[in-house]
This record gives structure tokens, sequence and C-alpha cells, in this order.
């Protein structure tokens, strides 16, 4: 009998999930990897972390939903968060990284950014036009 969770997101492009995996520390490895659960069960993923208690991290892509979701044992979770604080930090990253790039290619730069005591983060970006 499997253990492992599926977890709905909507994380739908990998360089910003990756970008957001490495802001959060964890060290990734992409490509098709195995992702362990219990008592040595496996299932794969495009992108793992490897969690040094067995249980670890995965995303693989849906093509149904057009979104990566998260694969992992719920049972052995022992991250220092919930899973659903991680996913909300993970997606808020994500959501910074996404806003990131769109400006920088829209010729933006950051002129201010602030974490602020809720959790919540607030830029300011600036643009001169010639």
């Amino acid at each position: 009998m499997s253990h492992f969770s599926t977890v709905k997101t909507q994380l739908r492009k990998r360089e910003p999930l990756v970008q957001a995996l490495h802001n959060l520390g964890f060290i990734l490895q992409e490509g098709e990897q195995m992702v362990r659960g219990y008592r040595g069960q496996t299932v794969k993923a495009e992108l793992a972390v490897e969690m040094s208690d067995g249980a670890d991290i995965g995303f693989r892509w849906n093509e149904s939903t057009k979104a990566y979701e998260l694969v992992t044992d719920l049972a052995l979770w022992k991250q220092q968060i919930p899973v659903d604080r991680f996913l909300a930090k993970l997606t808020q990253q994500y959501a910074l990284n996404t806003v990131l790039t769109a400006t920088s290619e829209e010729g933006f730069e950051v002129a201010e950014k602030k974490n602020n005591l809720d959790g919540s983060i607030e830029l300011v970006v600036t643009r001169w036009d010639p």
C-alpha cells in the first residue's frame, strides 16, 4: 500500500519553482528522480529534494492540470513547518520570482524590497524612460 500523497498546486512554470526551492534553502535534484517514502517505497518526480529522514519532497508535472504537484509521504513529513505552511511559503517565493522576472523583462529595476513582519513582501520597482 502506497503512503504517498499528491497535493495540487498552481505552480505552472519550472524555473520560478526551482528558484523558489533554492530561495528556501533546499538542494534540488532535477530530471527524473525517485522520491523515497515509507519503507523504501518510491515514486517518480521531475524535481526532488532528498531529505535525511528518508521522506523526500518531489514535484511532478500533471498534464491535466498543467501544473506541478507536490508528491511526498505525508506520514513521514518532518519539516519544521506543516505541509500547508511549506506550500504557502513556496508559493510566495514562486510568485516573487515570477514578478521579478516579468518586471526585469519589461525594463524595471527593483528599487526596494521589504520583508514585513506579517510575512508579506513589498516591492518597489522603477523604470526610467528616455
